[in-house]
């Protein structure tokens, strides 16, 4: 297999609910995203810290890295797949970390940005993408 198919994809479903999903996900992500990573991460380390999590400034970084430009490249439908990626592990690092133990009402919104990320993961971008216009130059 190419490997293009793991970065760019290869998905040609032409279908306007893709768009749809794909920006509104990445828009929503980039609220919580932008202000991490450009509004000072400190706060966001010291919680990071918080639990225990090695690393703290490298990880929240990361964390930070998949909610914003993940989400660009979301939007864009640019490398949609390793962005969807990123997106999924923050998630679950969010489900099982920060909020692990709390129960689903603690837990919802994470998994509301982990499930259609996991969705653009495992599908690709659609036509109406800038994956699919690099796919076809690839050829």
């Amino acid at each position: 297999m190419k490997l293009n198919k793991y970065l760019v994809g290869t998905d040609s479903d032409p279908n306007v609910g893709l768009v749809l999903l794909r920006v509104f996900l990445g828009a929503a992500l980039l609220t919580h995203g932008w202000g991490k990573m450009f509004g000072g991460l400190e706060p966001f380390t010291g919680f990071v810290a918080s639990l225990g999590v090695p690393a703290p400034h490298v990880m929240a970084f990361l964390a930070a890295f998949a909610e914003c430009f993940g989400a660009m490249f979301l939007i864009a439908g640019l490398l949609t797949r390793p962005a969807a990626f990123l997106i999924v592990c923050t998630m679950a690092v969010a489900i099982g970390g920060a909020h692990g133990g709390q129960g689903f009402a603690k837990q919802e919104l994470a998994w509301l940005y982990l499930v259609p990320a996991l969705f653009f993961l495992l599908k690709g971008a659609g036509r109406w993408s800038l994956d699919w216009l690099v796919s076809k130059k690839l050829g």
